[in-house]
């Protein structure tokens, strides 16, 4: 196998790997009621389908999502497929326990609130704490704290698209002994005496 067809084959496997650090949503944010704002909502009661349309703007706890437009399905279960549309749709969620967010876009995002898990379609991006993911199509598994990235099919000019990422280096944990020391204080002494001059 050649080098570059082995690479191409394992950088989604170690973006993967790497993304897998621990980055899992606000827990909370399941519980919460789901709260939509845009500028006209149809509702179609028998199929359990609300559309929202016009600068939409989706928040459920912590997550936050905005596109031009929204479709709610409300499963049997009661929980809800929310697929998102839009030049660049987008996705911001808190993670749990940290000050940080997750944040994530797209031409088409859908979050199903069921399996927790958000897919990014199209121009796919996804930003945690520096990181920067690019492809196709991001899945994000809130559960399983694992990102997944492809890259799409090739171009029209058959040139395979790849998947880009940059990934920040994480500052390292200074040791005790690296630390410089305490400045030791200064006192007069009260034991010396003057020199005598000869």
């Amino acid at each position: 196998m050649s080098r570059a067809r082995y690479v191409s084959r394992m950088l989604p496997v170690l973006l993967s790997a790497v993304l897998a650090q621990p980055c899992m949503a606000e827990r909370a944010d399941r519980e919460k009621p789901m709260h939509l704002e845009a500028d006209l909502m149809v509702v179609d009661d028998a199929r359990k389908v609300s559309t929202f349309t016009g600068k939409v703007q989706m928040v459920q706890g912590t997550m936050l999502i905005r596109g031009d437009k929204v479709e709610v399905v409300e499963g049997a279960d009661g929980l809800k497929v929310a697929t998102i549309y839009g030049n660049t749709a987008s996705f911001r969620q808190k993670r749990e326990g940290l000050d940080e967010y997750v944040d994530g876009y797209g031409e088409r995002i859908v979050y199903n609130e069921s399996t927790e898990i958000v897919d990014f379609y199209v121009r796919a991006r996804v930003v945690r704490e520096g990181d920067d993911v690019r492809g196709e199509h991001i899945t994000y598994n809130q559960k399983t704290e694992i990102f997944r990235v492809n890259s799409g099919p090739a171009g029209a000019d058959g040139t395979p698209k790849r998947v880009r990422a940059v990934l920040q280096p994480k500052p390292r944990a200074e040791s005790a002994t690296s630390a410089p020391p305490d400045a030791l204080p200064i006192k007069p002494s009260s034991t010396l005496t003057p020199m005598e001059q000869e």
